[in-house]
């Protein structure tokens, strides 16, 4: 390159260079009474006075006089990355595929991801075996997720290996919360991955690309403060589909003692209103049907971004409920947001996850029963039966204070449907602790629990006559793909596609799942006389209906 043969510096001859000489003595009879050390300080003073007289710094750079000074480059906001052509994080057509592993919200980052991605030039492909990249959404919420991961990793680098030679060479990257957690040892000791992009870096992937492109590994783990990718529209892998996931804030403050979340997601910040609720209305355009707002502590929604919201109004915890973060103030809550979402089209269904038990004020509960669309169904992640654990575990809350909430919460809320997390053989559980969990999950009775450490459930089984949806409750139920009444007691009969609601009668159930058979098409305005058996209740009572909407058809 031309700019590598130019010399990086002149010396322009603006001063004489200094001749060191041995120091005399001599017995002038003028000079008798000057002393050795007088005579080196004069000699330093004399020399001081060259030096300061000399060139600057900028006399050493070509070109650059040594009165003129250059404007400061703000590098930290400059878009020119003079180490790299102006084009080169375009994707010239290369093939993208991805992978996602763990939560909803690993699957909303990759929508974000590709969405960047797909602006760039990039295209998708659902063949690993032509893809030029592959991406890697990770999860490192538990030891096992991040095996699966390494054990992937050394499938594909194999894959790679083959494909040295060939003029498509396949890069691997490796995104989410594993990237962040083990940026080190994925890129210098393993040296599995080419690229490493944290949760708040998708926005650098078309630079990161570029990098690996050069040969390079290249990694942005960075966390944001701000970060919330508002301006980003998720691009939806089956465009066509009747349900989606809208993220509605990041990161989490808590700091429960047994969670990576805070350390690999950052700290909690809220998406803005607006944003949120214009992705909303885009997919109800879309004839979305149904859509989950997702956040890691997604009920503690907070939008500061307007000064109309930045109000001194303490935030409203559920009652005997504290966190271990000073109170925060202001801020448009969980259940404005909800409350408008809610509005924007009455036949969507609106469901959220994943909440924090202390984040649940009576507003909220209240506007859940009120609001038709907005399933009555709620995520109440106890983790365990004992206050000793749960003080162990950093939660905020009793045993007590729980039992407390579900008792509001099933007051407010009497056909409500409740699941939750338990985390069982904490450090330092005993047997009476355990027993005490045990004894709150039969006192609750929850339709769904999440139990760790689990063995992965096996999926219900279908055939190909079957179709498949979900209650308002959240559980599956599979039925046969029959035509049925247009709507309750009519003679017409319709066909049933994706994203339609219809009457079902349940017949039968296992633990995963529940089947019966379709009575008639319907919508969430005209059910109200036909469902009045609380969801949670289907499980003990398989001759009662119940209102589930169709996801899939096959």
């Amino acid at each position: 390159m031309e700019y590598l043969r130019r010399p990086l510096m002149t010396l322009p001859q603006l001063w004489k260079p200094l001749r060191c000489a041995p120091s005399t003595y001599c017995s002038n009879s003028a000079n008798s009474g000057v002393t050795s050390r007088e005579r080196r300080s004069a000699a330093a003073d004399g020399f001081k006075a060259q030096i300061s007289s000399g060139p600057s710094f900028q006399d050493f750079i070509k070109g650059v006089s040594a009165r003129e000074t250059r404007p400061a480059v703000d590098l930290e906001g400059s878009e020119d990355r003079g180490y790299l052509p102006d084009d080169s994080d375009t994707g010239n057509s290369r093939k993208v595929y991805f992978e996602t592993y763990g939560c909803q919200m690993n699957v909303n980052d990759t929508e974000i991801a590709w969405s960047l991605l797909q602006k760039k030039g990039y295209r998708r492909t659902a063949d690993l075996g032509e893809a030029d990249v592959v991406l890697l959404v990770t999860c490192s919420i538990r030891e096992k997720a991040e095996q699966t991961i390494w054990n992937r990793l050394r499938q594909l680098t194999a894959m790679k290996k083959k494909r040295m030679k060939t003029p498509t060479p396949m890069k691997i990257g490796l995104l989410g919360c594993m990237a962040e957690r083990l940026k080190t040892e994925l890129l210098e000791r393993e040296k599995l991955v080419d690229v490493i992009a944290g949760p708040d870096a998708y926005r650098d992937l078309p630079r990161l690309l570029a990098v690996a492109e050069g040969g390079q590994r290249a990694s942005n783990v960075l966390l944001s403060l701000e970060e919330t990718y508002a301006d980003v529209m998720p691009v939806h892998h089956a465009p066509h589909g009747k349900s989606a996931f809208v993220s509605i804030m990041r990161g989490c403050d808590n700091m429960c003692s047994y969670c990576i979340v805070p350390f690999t997601r950052g700290r909690e910040r809220s998406r803005p209103a607006g944003s949120v609720l214009e992705e909303v209305r885009l997919l109800s355009d879309q004839g979305v049907k149904e859509v989950t707002l997702l956040g890691q502590n997604v009920n503690s929604y907070r939008d500061t971004s307007e000064e109309q919201f930045r109000g001194a109004d303490p935030t409203k915890l559920s009652q005997g409920f504290k966190t271990v973060y000073r109170a925060k103030q202001g801020g448009l809550r969980f259940s404005d947001l909800l409350d408008q979402v809610s509005r924007i089209d009455s036949d969507m269904r609106i469901r959220f996850t994943s909440p924090h038990p202390k984040d649940f004020p009576d507003e909220v509960l209240h506007l859940i029963a009120e609001r038709g669309n907005i399933c009555k169904q709620i995520h109440l992640p106890a983790q365990s039966g004992s206050s000793e654990v749960l003080t162990a575990m950093r939660r905020g809350y009793t045993r007590e204070a729980y039992l407390k909430l579900v008792e509001n919460v099933k007051r407010i809320i009497p056909e409500v449907s409740l699941s939750s997390d338990f985390i069982s053989g904490f450090c330092g559980e005993t047997e009476d602790d355990h027993q005490q969990t045990l004894s709150l999950i039969r006192e609750v009775g929850y339709n769904v629990g999440f139990l760790f450490a689990y063995s992965m459930r096996k999926k219900s089984k279908r055939s190909a006559e079957d179709l498949c949806g979900r209650t308002d409750g959240n559980m599956k139920v599979i039925f046969p793909k029959e035509d049925v009444a247009v709507r309750p007691a009519a003679s017409d009969a319709a066909s049933v596609h994706a994203g339609d609601y219809v009457l079902v009668k349940i017949l039968s159930s296992s633990s995963q799942s529940l089947r019966g058979r379709a009575l008639s098409h319907s919508s969430l305005s005209g059910t109200v006389g036909h469902c009045e058996t609380a969801p949670r209740l289907l499980l003990r009572e398989h001759g009662a209906s119940d209102t589930t909407m169709i996801e899939t058809c096959s």
